[in-house]
């Protein structure tokens, strides 16, 4: 199994309050979910009305699909209208499939 694990902070440019940036967020981690099939929370900056740090993570069983996905979500991030990317980080985990035993 592959992990595919995606950081990225933007800025909301046009935000004036807390209200602002929620709006444009849940947009993204909506359509984001919807799109790509992966799981977005917001995980930083939470009481900053202009950043957000969004944690983005795939499941897949393939090192190759997973990187493809994240890839096509940057992509749409760099081209949002209402924010823009400020930094990010990927990350790829690997793991094994262990048998587990049941006393």
């Amino acid at each position: 199994m592959i992990v595919g694990v995606l950081q990225v902070e933007l800025c909301v440019d046009d935000s004036r309050s807390l209200k602002d940036k929620r709006r444009v967020v849940k947009s993204i981690k909506d359509r984001l979910h919807r799109e790509h099939m992966v799981s977005v929370a917001e995980i930083g900056q939470l009481d900053d009305h202009r950043l957000a740090t969004l944690g983005i993570v795939l499941a897949s069983k393939d090192v190759s699909v997973c990187q493809s996905v994240l890839d096509r979500i940057l992509d749409k991030l760099r081209a949002a209208r209402d924010c823009h990317m400020t930094d990010h980080a990927v990350e790829l985990l690997t793991g094994q499939n262990a048998k587990s035993s049941q006393a």
